[in-house]
């Protein structure tokens, strides 16, 4: 799906891969080569035990809803022809928490414990953003 309008993420040296990983639609998360733990959002160290050892690995793409908003007001008019619309913590399958939105028809019938699935929203400059939608 193509969002002509929308802002584009930004990436910087710890987010790079990640957003690399968007645009080739693969939902990546990094992994600590010390204790094993995996993590969201990007960053330099694990936030579990500091090492700076860390891998990417892809994530399965599939999660279930912690908790949500539904948007009726945009904070930004690049973003008003979209209220309302749901942004949601999602737990994935692999542990990390993530905040994202829920898109597709059913987004507003969103509910705590819905099971999701990603999808990856195209900007015009051909950076992809990942979003989650419902799952039967």
């Amino acid at each position: 799906m193509n969002q002509d309008g929308l802002p584009s993420p930004i990436s910087n040296g710890d987010s790079a891969a990640y957003w690399e990983g968007a645009a080739r639609g693969k939902l990546l998360l990094r992994k600590c080569n010390a204790c094993e733990a995996l993590h969201f959002m990007p960053r330099f160290a694990c936030p579990a035990c500091w090492s700076e050892d860390l891998e990417w690995v892809e994530a399965s793409g599939s999660g279930t809803v912690h908790s949500f908003t539904v948007i009726r007001r945009a904070s930004d008019p690049a973003f008003a022809d979209r209220v309302p619309y749901v942004v949601a913590l999602i737990d994935l399958a692999e542990g990390p928490r993530m905040v994202t939105n829920i898109v597709g028809d059913t987004a507003l019938d969103c509910a705590i414990g819905d099971r999701v699935s990603v999808l990856f929203e195209q900007r015009a400059d051909g950076t992809a953003v990942p979003q989650f939608q419902r799952s039967a």
